[in-house]
């Protein structure tokens, strides 16, 4: 009886956190019930640099419904990253750790690349290349719920 107890009062395990450049920290179960869009960039990407504007205006039309968050690609921490994202304009939120080997996701060999995780928390798919307002609206559209 005592074991019927404690699996009932237990509920599932958080996934890992995630610390932001900000302060503080994530987990992506937090954010269930929005699409995610992660998002990987390095100083050096000029497709990278054209994206950033398009994808800072997509998350303030949508702060309901989506979230965006950034991972360099390059592994650069501290006072260099946080001079990057300035210099980039990132406005979202930066992860100082990789999603990546948690989700699954493949790797792809290019940048930009954006990985999309749907309302449910799930893998929906990884983008590669530069995307516009166009694209990520047309995204948010088909996003499986």
């Amino acid at each position: 009886m005592l074991w019927l107890t404690c699996l009932l009062g237990c509920g599932e395990a958080e996934g890992p956190r995630y610390r932001l450049l900000g302060g503080g920290s994530i987990s992506l179960e937090e954010l269930q019930g929005k699409v995610v869009l992660i998002n990987y960039w390095a100083q050096w990407c000029h497709p990278c640099r054209a994206e950033i504007p398009e994808l800072n205006d997509f998350a303030r039309l949508h702060p309901a419904t989506v979230r965006v968050l950034s991972v360099n690609f390059d592994g650069v921490l501290g006072e260099q990253l946080r001079q990057q994202t300035t210099a980039l304009g990132i406005e979202f939120d930066t992860l100082l750790d990789d999603p990546r080997p948690h989700l699954a996701a493949p790797l792809s060999g290019g940048l930009p690349e954006t990985i999309v995780i749907n309302p449910k928390g799930e893998l929906q798919q990884v983008l590669l290349g530069p995307q516009t307002q166009q694209s990520l609206e047309a995204l948010l559209a088909s996003t499986t719920l």
